[in-house]
């Protein structure tokens, strides 16, 4: 069909997707919305991770990011960045 653009469709995600999250300093348990998680990928599970700052205590949380977890933040609508290594 003229006038269609090719490429992936972007799918909307809602306002109101919350993300389950713990803080190992304080042991809170709380939910976050997408714009208070970051998510980096790097070239190795070693340097993939989510972060978050505690909303209880104010810790800065650093967690490793598996493959399932990458899919759900990404598909949430949280920020991500991806590390490259220098050459």
């Amino acid at each position: 069909m003229a006038g269609r653009a090719s490429g992936p469709v972007p799918v909307p995600v809602p306002a109101a997707v919350r993300f389950r999250a713990a803080c190992p300093d304080c042991r809170g348990c709380f939910e976050l919305a997408a714009d208070a998680l970051r998510l980096a990928i790097g070239a190795s599970r070693r340097i993939t991770f989510y972060s978050f700052t505690c909303p209880e205590c104010g810790a800065a949380v650093r967690k490793p990011a598996g493959e399932r977890i990458i899919e759900l933040l990404t598909g949430g609508g949280v920020s991500t960045l991806r590390l490259h290594t220098a050459p």
